[in-house]
């Protein structure tokens, strides 16, 4: 079969977060992580299948933009793809975002398609209908991850259904069998365990976030205290505390009383969700605390808080993050803190 493979801008070799409003475009061949799976889908098919061109978007624009499945989609088509793979895409989740979504307009179109992605990316319930397999949690394991990739695209190449042995992962299984009541009366069967007090009765759970009212505004800005958050994990150099790069377990803070700006070599990111080379040379460009100090100078903001607090946002859970703003929470409140500054990558 003829294979096109998407990738994002980094993954291409087209530059960082820098390059993240790149337009669609069309290589040719294999490129990045692609040069792997090609060779890896030519041993396991003995040649039958290899990838002829690579289809490649910057992460902004693939996740923003209106339109822009469709027209990566159409690039594939143009390629004259006979199966899409996408990823893999790891825990990032504007890369995954489109992998997942460019998966699902593939299958959805009769094109023979897989995206690659770890369990918990934010992008995973965008693949409808599209085989997803596992991808790990960070490109540390990029060499099993293309291989189970590749494994499962000869699979579908050759007709067969992929399951969780093949690696497949999905939110929610839902499997078609003749039942003794219509979906009609299923329905009015649950409205009465409701009524009767079963609030949480259903037949196909539903994953989701929660709706979080923002707080009032601060009426005085100037005469606040004001805090500096970040999920981007800046650290110390050398990252003492061993934050993790991904899926945090916990969270960090670090004293800046004092400090009017965060020098490079002295602090860095060690976040594994995106390109670090600019907030690394300029540490005050992911938490913005020479900024702040200039407010605080100018009276715009009352006093800066001594502390920042830190954890990494890449891959991290729901309920992990819950449990952090609950905490964070509890800290500024028991220091006044009236506002906080939250930066995310």
């Amino acid at each position: 079969m003829r294979v096109v493979h998407y990738l994002n801008q980094f993954y291409a070799g087209l530059g960082g977060e820098e390059a993240a409003s790149l337009e669609p475009r069309v290589v040719a061949g294999p490129v990045g992580p692609g040069r792997l799976l090609d060779q890896l889908l030519g041993e396991l098919s003995g040649g039958a299948h290899r990838i002829a061109a690579t289809v490649v978007c910057g992460d902004d624009h693939a996740a923003a933009t209106a339109g822009v499945t469709e027209r990566l989609l159409e690039l594939v088509r143009e390629q004259g793809a006979e199966l899409l793979l996408a990823g893999p895409a790891f825990g990032s989740g504007r890369y995954g975002l489109a992998c997942a979504r460019l998966a699902a307009a593939g299958t959805a179109a009769g094109l023979p398609s897989i995206a690659a992605m770890h369990p918990d990316n934010p992008g995973l319930g965008e693949a409808g209908r599209a085989p997803v397999v596992a991808a790990g949690a960070s490109a540390r394991e990029m060499r099993p991850t293309v291989a189970r990739l590749a494994a499962a695209a000869v699979r579908l190449a050759a007709g067969e259904e992929l399951t969780g042995s093949d690696g497949r992962v999905s939110r929610t299984v839902r499997l078609g069998r003749i039942v003794e009541r219509t979906g009609a009366e299923r329905a009015v069967a649950l409205v009465l365990r409701r009524f009767a007090g079963e609030t949480d009765v259903t037949e196909i759970p539903l994953g989701g976030f929660d709706a979080v009212d923002p707080a009032a505004p601060v009426d005085t800005p100037a005469g606040a205290l004001v805090a500096l958050l970040t999920e981007g994990a800046l650290v110390p150099a050398g990252n003492p505390d061993r934050l993790e790069s991904a899926r945090a377990t916990r969270w960090l803070r670090y004293d800046v009383a004092g400090l009017d700006t965060l020098a490079g070599g002295e602090w860095e990111s060690v976040d594994g969700g995106f390109a670090t080379t600019a907030a690394n040379a300029d540490p005050n460009r992911l938490v913005p605390l020479d900024a702040a100090r200039a407010l605080e100078r100018e009276g715009y903001l009352g006093r800066l808080h001594g502390e920042v607090l830190v954890t990494v946002g890449n891959g991290t859970t729901v309920a992990t993050a819950r449990r952090f703003g609950i905490e964070w929470g509890a800290r500024l409140r028991k220091a006044q803190v009236q506002a906080a500054i939250l930066t995310a990558t």
